[in-house]
This record gives C-alpha cells, sequence and structure tokens, in this order.
C-alpha cells in the first residue's frame, strides 16, 4: 500500500500559519514580479478569483471583495515544506518527497503491523496540522496512481473529510468513475483529449482499455497507468536522485536595468546561486553561459549572451564571479532596457573526479566556501554575499506584498505578548 500526502493550496496555507486571523479568508499568492495569481485557496476561487489571471487586471476585484494578496515569500514556503516532510516521514519507513507539498510513503514492508490504513491516514493528517498547522489531504491505494486518485477524492469529493483508502474493488470503481481522465497521474492534456477523441472521458473507462491496446495507441508509460488503475504496480520511484547536468538561475527584475553596473550586480547575483547549487551536489562547472534580454513584448526585443570557459572546472563563487566581470561588457548596450537576466553552468563534470591543468594552477578556495555556505545555511541566504552583486539592488524582483520570513530571519520571528 501507498499514501500521497498532499497540502491543500500550500502557498495560500503557508501564509496562514503564523497569521491565524487570515484562516477562512480568501488568499492568494502572486508570481515574481506579483505578476500573475499562482495559487488561490478555496475562499477565493469561491469569489470568482481566475488563477493564472495577470494580478493587475482583477486588483480591482480583489480589494472590494477582500481578497488577501501575497508576494511568493519563497523561503518560507522552503522552510515550511521541510518541516512539514519530517513529519509526514515519521509515519512509514520509505517516503519520496514528490514536490514542494506532495510526498509518498510506502507501507510495503509493515503494512500488516499497521491495525487501521484509514485510521492512520486520519493520524497523519492530524498531526501535520497540529505541529505545522498545514491542512492536508491524505489518499491510500495499492498502487501510486490509485494513491493519487484516492488523494484527488480525499480533496475533492464529499464525505470523505480528507482521507481516502482505496482497498476494495467496489471503492475503486466508485472513485474512478468519478474521476476525469485529464485527473489522472501521468495524463497529459495532448492525451487526455486523445483519449476523449476515443470516447474515454473518465478514469475507470481508461481502466477498462485493454492495456496492449494502450501501449500500442500511446506509449508504455499510459499501459503503466492502466495496469495501476487496475491495482497492478508498475510504477515506483527513484531512490536515488540523478544530479542536475545543467544549472540556471534566471529571473526577470523589478526595474528595468539601463546602466553597466546594475547589470554586473544582477549577473553577480545569479552567479553566487548558481554555483551554490552546484556546490550543494558536488558539481563544478566548466562552461558557463550568462545571458541578459529586454522584454519579448518591446517593440525591439533583443537578447544577448556569451560563454565563459574555465581552464579548471570550479565552483567557486569568488572566480566565477571574476569571470563575469570580465565578460559582462559583451552584453551590454547603451539604451538597452533589460528585462531578464541569467546564468547557466552548461558543462558540469564532478568535484570527486576532476581533470587538473597542468599550465593552470586551479583558483578555487573549497574551505572558503564550505564557510561561505554554512553561514548562509544557518543564518539564512545572503546573510554573506559578494560585495559585487550589490548592497541596494533596485533591480530586485518586485515583491509589494510580501510577508514576513517567520521561520528563517531572526528580524521576523513573531513576537508574543503573553
Amino acid at each position: 500500500m501507498y499514501a500521497l500526502v498532499d497540502a491543500n493550496s500550500f502557498y495560500c496555507s503557508a501564509e496562514q500559519v503564523f497569521r491565524p486571523d487570515w484562516r477562512g479568508k480568501p488568499v492568494i499568492v502572486l508570481s515574481n514580479n506579483d505578476g500573475c495569481i499562482v495559487a488561490a485557496n478555496r475562499q477565493a476561487k469561491e469569489l470568482g478569483i481566475p488563477k493564472f489571471a495577470a494580478y493587475f487586471q482583477v486588483k480591482a476585484q480583489c480589494e472590494k471583495l477582500g481578497v488577501i494578496a501575497c508576494s511568493s515569500n519563497y523561503e518560507l514556503y522552503a522552510d515550511l515544506s521541510a518541516k512539514m516532510m519530517d513529519i509526514i516521514g515519521q509515519f512509514a519507513p520509505e517516503q519520496h518527497i514528490y514536490s514542494i507539498d506532495e510526498s509518498f510513503l510506502s507501507f510495503k514492508h509493515c503494512h500488516t503491523a499497521i491495525p487501521c490504513l484509514l485510521t492512520h491516514g486520519q493520524l497523519i493528517r492530524k498531526t501535520v496540522w497540529k505541529e505545522a498547522r498545514l491542512p492536508v489531504c491524505v489518499g491510500l491505494g495499492p498502487t501510486l496512481t490509485l494513491a493519487k486518485a484516492a488523494n484527488h477524492a480525499a480533496k475533492k469529493l464529499a464525505g470523505y473529510q480528507g482521507v481516502c483508502l482505496i482497498d476494495n474493488e467496489p471503492d475503486r470503481i466508485a472513485i474512478l468513475k468519478q474521476l476525469l481522465v485529464s485527473d489522472v497521474w501521468g495524463i497529459g492534456r495532448r492525451i487526455s483529449k486523445k483519449l476523449e477523441l476515443m470516447e474515454i472521458r473518465s478514469a475507470y473507462q481508461l481502466a477498462q482499455m485493454p492495456p496492449g491496446l494502450a501501449r500500442k495507441q500511446f506509449n508504455v508509460e499510459i499501459e503503466r497507468t492502466v495496469r495501476e488503475l487496475n491495482g497492478v504496480a508498475c510504477k515506483q520511484w527513484d531512490q536515488t536522485k540523478a544530479d542536475k547536468q545543467q544549472i540556471f538561475s534566471t529571473r526577470s527584475v523589478g526595474e528595468r536595468i539601463t546602466d553597466f553596473d546594475s547589470l554586473l550586480q544582477a549577473l553577480s547575483k545569479h552567479v553566487g546561486i548558481a554555483a551554490a547549487k552546484a556546490r550543494a551536489q558536488g558539481s563544478r562547472c566548466k562552461t558557463m553561459l550568462i545571458f541578459a534580454n529586454n522584454s519579448p513584448y518591446d517593440e525591439r526585443p533583443l537578447g544577448f549572451k556569451t560563454l565563459i570557459h574555465f581552464p579548471c572546472a570550479t565552483n567557486c563563487t569568488i572566480e566565477m564571479t571574476q569571470a563575469i566581470t570580465v565578460a559582462a561588457p559583451q552584453l551590454f548596450r547603451q539604451g538597452i532596457r533589460y528585462y531578464k537576466i541569467g546564468v547557466g553552468l552548461i558543462e558540469l563534470e564532478s568535484e570527486y573526479f576532476q581533470q587538473f591543468d597542468l599550465f593552470n594552477r586551479a583558483k578555487a578556495n573549497p574551505a572558503l566556501m564550505t564557510a561561505f555556505d554554512s553561514i548562509n545555511q544557518q543564518f539564512g541566504r545572503d546573510t554573506v554575499f559578494l560585495a559585487a552583486q550589490g548592497i541596494e539592488q533596485k533591480w530586485a524582483m518586485r515583491r509589494e506584498f510580501l510577508t514576513p520570513q517567520y521561520s528563517t530571519r531572526w528580524d521576523c520571528i513573531p513576537s508574543i505578548k503573553c
């Protein structure tokens, strides 16, 4: 048996953790630079606030209806997600974190030791709420796909109260008949349209499809999905996570960049982020891409990029920033209002199997970078940073509705008056 534990409107729920006065009220979360709505809780949706709409188009409506708008508080979300996953992981010997708000559990080796899986799922839900104040739904089933379907039922269908268990044939059939084929895990928009043309509109109808035909008409993954809907376990999660082959850090800026110093600061900022990610997975960079573009909606869209090659692969923020300083003038053009800046580490190799250059001595300082990262991990990102990325970053991402980073910054820790 498997379980899928999924947070309800995670970004909005995370905003309500330290604001109990917001619970039960409509909340939306905006994308980078407060552009569009990326998350809306049930109360906001019931008021007709459309997800993915541009915020400026519905701002007046939100203010009139009393909808609380928040800028994306990534630091808060990441910390609360980690806490939630730690709590969930206590309820099974095997856990797979699927996304920032979803986690699979496997009861493969302890199924018989749990008297009632439904009660166990209810305990998971109550514990996450008690210890993290995050509402979650729990779906349990004999396969990963059925656990996902049960989670959908727990969240969307009446009568389940946040926990759904598929462990018998009548429940499996009843739930699959109420699940649209487009909501089945692994069925994308293009495939669901093709299935609808074949008169397959529900998950139950998909489960009735002969597995061999599913493979012939689509691919082996759809065949596995069909078998999983019928209770035959075919999918499993990877026990080892592969290192990224490329690492990018890119972001649109809050205020257009028109001068060289600001462009250099933005590039240096992204270099620091990308280098930290490379060190975290034990990689060094041999080739780095830097680019700067104006908006694709400008009258004359323009983009500039250049490659930087290192004699010895490196993940040292200092060395990479020095290289950026030399190469950045190739991207700058007077009169261009830059909107999107980014850095990509496109040729990575393991730091444990490094090829050195006989005539070029490595400039990296691993001990310094280890201290650099440990300080930032303990006290928050950019506690220490290179001055090249600037002190007052006027170009930084616009977050006008940013809530405090309650759990990751000392100056944002909530104060309680007794």
